[in-house]
């Protein structure tokens, strides 16, 4: 089979964009791409049955084959479960912002609170001698 300027990475992604098309649209998106779909067919086979990065495509065995509807199936299953990760990693993200933000404030008052305490040990610090003698009655 012939993958020739094509990486395997485009291949699945072409293979993934055909069966998300509705029915009755993917003839059309197929003539306007830049392969014939006969290599397209292949590309297919070589994603869903056989071994893409090997270039094998197995011996047609009749009911082993998936059929249109469950590659349409399992395309629209992949993709909820993109979307499912895309929305987790954004929440990821927003909470990694807050952290940081927190992280950022914290950091400023320790540093406020370290900066006070300078300050009130060189104020308290005196050249007066006390007297540690107890006094003296009369």
């Amino acid at each position: 089979m012939s993958t020739v300027g094509v990486t395997r990475e485009e291949i699945r992604d072409y293979v993934h964009q055909y069966n998300l098309q509705p029915r009755g649209t993917r003839t059309a998106w197929l003539q306007q791409q830049p392969f014939s779909r006969a290599t397209f067919y292949r590309w297919n086979q070589l994603v869903f049955e056989g071994d893409l990065d090997r270039n094998l495509v197995p011996q047609d065995h009749g009911q082993m084959n998936t059929t249109p509807s469950q590659r349409s199936a399992f395309e629209q299953a992949h993709a909820k479960e993109q979307a499912e990760h895309e929305d987790e990693l954004k929440a990821l993200r927003e909470r990694v912002r807050q952290f940081e933000g927190t992280n950022e404030a914290l950091g400023k008052a320790i540093g406020l609170l370290h900066a006070l305490n300078e300050q009130e040990l060189a104020t308290s610090t005196t050249d007066e001698r006390k007297n540690s003698s107890p006094r003296k009655t009369n």
